[in-house]
């Protein structure tokens, strides 16, 4: 963990990786790096595989105040776009492997 980063954390809402929302709706990667339907779960986990130290909470998330959601809460490593796309890789890899054990 960089020297600069130490001891912050960041909060991860699933939106932020969907790929069937859009940028204006929340979404903060390209759909190049986004992935369709992301699950807790899967962030969790993508998060525990990069050392993050995963925390899940629920929340409303701001631009839906009105609704209460999950999100998860990871170290910080890297800017904020880099770790959501490091999550977005590892899931992509984690769905990989998944289909191929199902096949």
């Amino acid at each position: 963990m960089a020297s600069e980063y130490k001891g912050k954390r960041i909060v991860i809402w699933p939106v932020y990786i969907d790929s069937k929302r859009s940028r204006k709706q929340g979404r903060r990667v390209s759909l190049r790096w986004a992935i369709k339907s992301p699950k807790i779960e899967e962030i969790v986990e993508a998060a525990k595989r990069l050392n993050l130290n995963p925390l899940v909470e629920e929340a409303a998330y701001p631009r839906e105040w009105w609704s209460i959601r999950t999100r998860v809460i990871v170290d910080k490593v890297r800017s904020k776009s880099e770790v959501l796309k490091m999550i977005c890789e590892v899931i992509r890899e984690m769905r990989k492997s998944r289909g191929k054990r199902a096949t």
